[in-house]
């Protein structure tokens, strides 16, 4: 019999326990379109008024590899804001790691933190600490958008101003005005991951009312588009869910992955910055 240790390889169990929900929801951005100014004194941040979250919320799910409860999943709001550059940031901190249970099979703990500008909702600064196993990786990068400049321990990339991290793009796109979406509409993003930018996307698929840990949820749903490698083998492996109210809040993550498939479902919430309308009362 093979085992799991043998099937799955590092970076894998990252992606898909602790990133999953992260970054299933980076790709449901819409692209912003860079601004002109060149120089540092000529730059000013674009303005977006932040409807969807506030300080002290945190979420938490559990993380499903099959029909095994495998993992869990935490993302949480810091109490203040935190300086960074001169400039009021949120910070947020998500963690993943594997149940004991699990930990025979393959262990993970890792943990991600990004400071997202009050002003913009744009990472200023993202780090992140994986250990899966035996293998290591840790990251750390600033982002300069007036520069259009990404600079990292690995190395100093070119990107489009307002790139986001796994983590950021989520609190950003959480404050998206999705009422007037179609079904089949489309929308890109810049995502920054593992020393490289992605340009990915998401196509709206409608609503949909969810059975949860945490009631009956009504739901936005989308379908991602995927990098295909060692992770997905489609584009379109993954489906995700949001709840349909000025929270917006990821509330399931369903995907196809080349060595099963993996479920994230949310489990409890505190802090939330407005009424969870989208719940339904019993």
């Amino acid at each position: 019999m093979l085992h799991l240790r043998n099937i799955l390889k590092p970076g894998l169990a990252g992606a898909v326990l602790s990133g999953l929900v992260l970054s299933s929801f980076t790709l449901l951005s819409p692209k912003v379109p860079e601004p002109q100014e060149a120089g540092d004194d000529d730059f000013k941040y674009r303005k977006i008024t932040n409807n969807a979250f506030t300080f002290n919320e945190k979420l938490s799910y559990r993380v499903h590899y099959g029909v095994i409860n495998a993992a869990t999943v935490s993302m949480e709001v810091g109490n203040s804001y935190v300086v960074k550059n001169d400039r009021n940031c949120y910070n947020i901190k998500a963690e993943g790691k594997t149940l004991k249970s699990f930990d025979w099979a393959y262990k993970v703990r890792d943990k991600f933190e990004t400071f997202i500008d009050q002003e913009s909702l744009a990472p200023l600064s993202y780090n992140k600490s994986v250990q899966e196993d035996k293998y290591t990786d840790n990251d750390l990068v600033t982002f300069k958008h007036n520069k259009k400049k990404l600079y990292g321990v690995k190395g100093i990339l070119d990107m489009p101003a307002y790139t986001h991290d796994i983590i950021s793009s989520l609190y950003y796109v959480r404050n998206i005005d999705f009422s007037k979406a179609k079904v089949g509409d489309k929308f890109p993003i810049d995502v920054y991951l593992d020393n490289k930018i992605y340009n990915l996307g998401f196509k709206y698929a409608g609503k949909e009312t969810l059975n949860t840990d945490i009631g009956k949820v009504k739901c936005l749903k989308f379908i991602p588009t995927l990098v295909v490698d060692r992770v997905f083998k489609d584009q379109d492996d993954m489906t995700v869910w949001v709840s349909d109210d000025e929270n917006k809040i990821p509330i399931r993550v369903k995907a196809k992955i080349m060595v099963g498939s993996v479920k994230v479902d949310i489990t409890s919430y505190s802090g939330l910055k407005n009424d969870f309308k989208s719940l339904v009362k019993k």
